[in-house]
């Protein structure tokens, strides 16, 4: 896979549906990463939607010089913290909704416990500093290689390594005996 690159390509030629296939291969990995930082997800969707229509209008502006992806994240991210630095401080209260019930007691138990499963994870991810969370994030949920990480988070290899390191042992620390097998 090249990341987007080629369906890039065939944008740029004319092929208005190739766009299509970048959003749908790359929108929900950009706005989970943007989630991150700005810890709100409808947030996140709107910055993503504006880099991804700054990509459609800017047709020349990727250089092709790191994968689409890797771009597209670089410039998630530096947005991401823009808003952040910009934005004024309002405490929301988010209601969730119940999703998928279903009457299958074993189903509805599973769901739970993934459920369970994520939120437990999730907290443990936000206690770690900004830096861990984001490379964790990038090389664990995006699969991106160390290089693209370090590219993406102004960083080296080495660096990018060493903060995994040092995440996932403080995972283990802030999850425990019980909470390790989740890693």
């Amino acid at each position: 896979m090249d990341n987007g690159a080629s369906s890039y390509r065939r944008f740029l030629d004319g092929d208005e549906s190739a766009f299509d296939d970048i959003m749908k291969e790359l929108f929900n990995g950009l706005v989970f990463f943007i989630d991150r930082y700005v810890r709100d997800i409808h947030t996140a969707e709107d910055i993503a939607i504006d880099i991804f229509a700054d990509l459609g209008i800017h047709r020349r502006k990727y250089n092709f010089k790191v994968t689409l992806k890797t771009y597209l994240f670089m410039v998630g991210r530096s947005r991401a913290l823009n808003y952040i630095k910009h934005r004024k401080v309002i405490d929301f209260v988010e209601l969730t909704e119940a999703e998928g019930c279903s009457d299958d007691r074993s189903e509805l138990e599973r769901t739970v416990l993934e459920d369970e499963r994520k939120r437990i994870v999730n907290a443990a991810l936000l206690k770690l500093p900004e830096d861990m969370r984001a490379a964790i994030h990038l090389v664990y949920f995006e699969d991106m290689t160390y290089d693209e990480a370090a590219r993406v988070m102004k960083k080296s290899k080495k660096q990018v390594d060493n903060l995994l390191y040092r995440a996932k042992k403080e995972l283990r620390t802030i999850l425990g005996e019980e909470g390790g097998h989740l890693l």
